[in-house]
């Protein structure tokens, strides 16, 4: 693997009409919102499930093993970060048990809208979760849909898996690191 150098992405604020959002069951977790984070008129869009516990918190910002995962990842794929930004299907961390498929349908519009304000040109969904709420399809998984493009109501997406899963199961790195590089060629030509 490539010697790394990581990095902590500039957080995109919550809009201010968003700030409040009540529309799922989140708020009571008393998780504060996040938007996302890198460049929001990015070309590429790197989708995940929810923030973590790291971007949960303010104040103290580092880069966990999973942001790690995935800034090896896109260093290795030669896809620089200021090409991407990251965002999520939740916007809150989920803290405790919740109705994950209202929630999900729920939270969704946040996502549309990131989508048609920022028009990345591909999206790249990690993790089964963020497949499954992005495919609109509950039975959709990674290792079935991995290395090839699909056109997701009218979003050219590409698939991989979740970085903690990497993380846990390296095994599975050359697998991401290839998916990575099916985004880095989509990105190239829409560079030129």
């Amino acid at each position: 693997m490539t010697e790394c150098k990581f990095s902590i992405l500039k957080e995109d604020p919550v809009p201010c009409e968003e700030k409040d959002c009540q529309k799922c069951e989140l708020y009571k977790h008393g998780s504060r919102m996040v938007w996302g984070e890198g460049h929001p008129h990015a070309p590429l869009y790197i989708l995940l499930d929810n923030p973590g516990e790291r971007e949960d918190k303010e104040g103290r910002p580092y880069v966990c093993g999973t942001r790690q995962v995935l800034q090896r990842g896109l260093i290795e794929a030669g896809i620089s970060l200021k090409h991407i930004y990251v965002t999520y299907i939740l916007k809150r961390r989920p803290k405790r048990a919740y109705n994950k498929s209202q929630t999900r349908d729920k939270c969704i519009r946040h996502l549309e809208q990131q989508l048609l304000n920022g028009r990345p040109k591909a999206v790249v969904c990690l993790g089964n979760v963020s497949v499954q709420s992005f495919f609109r399809n509950p039975q959709a998984e990674v290792k079935n849909l991995r290395g090839a493009w699909h056109h997701v109501n009218g979003w050219k997406t590409a698939v991989s898996y979740h970085p903690l899963a990497v993380r846990r199961r390296p095994n599975l790195y050359a697998f991401f690191a290839e998916d990575l590089k099916l985004a880095r060629e989509q990105t190239d030509k829409i560079l030129k």
